[in-house]
């Protein structure tokens, strides 16, 4: 005789156990709204922590700060403004007036006639200008050739404090500034093209005295509130992306539909990170027509603005481009009509692969089994590890991202097609598993 277990006592309050332990309303409504706090603080953090992440990784990486400089050496905008400068700095020394006049003088103390040292006098300007195409010919073919790029790369790399001082106002290098002002030092470079006239045979390089050698690149009297701000992501460092994406796990885990938490949060994500890549846009269109009288070169200052900000932009777009490929994925392994479609065809596929394979002699027999009852858990493993891979990669980018998700679609494409190898043979089962 079957013995029936005892029904388990009502609590005092006549609710079910199970149902006394769901959250009451007011508990629903203080999760839901804590969620969608969290929520919303995450998806305004990840461009803020894009940025921390920059300023931090700039300002304190040699080697990162040297590749991200490094290109503007061969830049032609740079090499343009750079040779330009040179010139100047030599040019504005080496005067034809005073070196005609003292050939003149002793010409006329070896007994020449004065109209002699008066024709001499008269080539000053013609002097003038075969000096400046000299040094301007010298001053072009150096900062185009390797021996510039090695001064420059050298320079930086020795003083990558330059950074540290353009963000946060702090140290001293290749690149400075000052009272918002955006400098080059230029220094080495000349002293290199006034060693390239004296061996060219233009002697008048050797009287050229230490001179300002500094080139301005852009200048803005907002620099010193950016300066600020910078110091303060300076601060923050690499723990901003830590805090953005713990402030975004509790806030999809609070809320009551989790799936679609995940779907606002990861499209929330790359709608933030995309406004900050516009904003980034109108910002440089805003500067460039809005550059001061001091600055020289209106294409160099373009291009040390591109290059500051060149991993920035990266980051932004691999965020944008995660986002999206976040929120399609949870939003395909949710059970709407179109998801459940999806993975039915794909099953449904995957099936008569494994028919065909059978009927052509390829068995997996237990294995494909097994994978078929622990296909959830297996995908859910291969996402963590892909996750993890994705977290440890070295500043990824949109190629990383497109590269991890190829890996996931092959390995659930293999998935798929063991575990329908497990069900060959089998009646029939939905395509769906909820």
């Amino acid at each position: 005789m079957n013995s029936q277990p005892e029904p388990e006592p009502e609590s005092s309050g006549g609710s079910a156990g199970p149902r006394s332990r769901r959250p009451s309303r007011a508990g629903r409504i203080v999760m839901s709204t804590a969620s969608a706090v969290l929520i919303t603080l995450c998806c305004i953090l990840v461009p803020v922590s894009l940025l921390t992440v920059w300023v931090h990784d700039i300002a304190l990486d040699t080697d990162r700060y040297v590749a991200t400089v490094g290109p503007l050496a061969s830049n032609p905008a740079i090499e343009a403004a750079a040779a330009d400068r040179i010139t100047q700095a030599v040019a504005v020394r080496v005067d034809g007036k005073d070196v005609t006049a003292d050939i003149a003088a002793w010409l006329q103390s070896q007994g020449l006639p004065p109209r002699v040292g008066s024709a001499i006098k008269a080539l000053g300007p013609q002097l003038d200008s075969a000096v400046d195409q000299a040094v301007a010919k010298v001053a072009t073919r150096f900062v185009q050739s390797d021996r510039f790029e090695t001064v420059w790369i050298q320079t930086n790399r020795v003083a990558h404090s330059t950074v540290v001082h353009a963000l946060t106002g702090k140290g001293r290098g290749a690149i400075g500034v000052s009272e918002g002002t955006v400098v080059l030092d230029v220094g080495a470079a000349v002293d290199r093209v006034k060693q390239e006239l004296i061996d060219a045979g233009v002697s008048p390089a050797d009287k050229i005295p230490d001179v300002d050698k500094q080139m301005v690149l852009f200048e803005s009297d907002k620099l010193a509130k950016l300066q600020a701000g910078a110091r303060l992501l300076d601060t923050v460092g690499n723990w901003m992306p830590v805090i953005t994406v713990l402030l975004g796990a509790i806030g999809v885990v609070l809320a009551r539909r989790r799936r679609r938490a995940l779907v606002t949060t990861a499209f929330g994500a790359a709608f933030a990170s995309l406004v900050l890549a516009i904003g980034l846009v109108i910002a440089r269109h805003y500067y460039l027509d809005h550059l001061p009288a001091q600055v020289q070169s209106e294409a160099a200052a373009a291009a040390v603005f591109d290059t500051l900000l060149h991993f920035l932009r990266v980051s932004l777009r691999t965020a944008i481009v995660l986002g999206v490929v976040v929120g399609l994925g949870a939003y395909l392994s949710g059970a709407g009509r179109l998801p459940r479609a999806t993975r039915g065809a794909a099953d449904r596929a995957a099936l008569s692969a494994a028919r065909w394979g059978d009927a052509h002699g390829v068995h997996t027999g237990q294995a494909g089994k097994w994978t078929d009852a622990h296909r959830r858990w297996i995908a859910l493993a291969v996402l963590l590890v892909l996750a993890l891979v994705f977290a440890l990669w070295d500043h990824p980018t949109v190629l990383t991202v497109l590269l991890l998700v190829a890996v996931l679609l092959v390995a659930l494409a293999i998935l798929a097609l063991l575990s329908a190898t497990g069900r060959v043979g089998e009646p029939d089962q939905p395509a769906e598993q909820e």
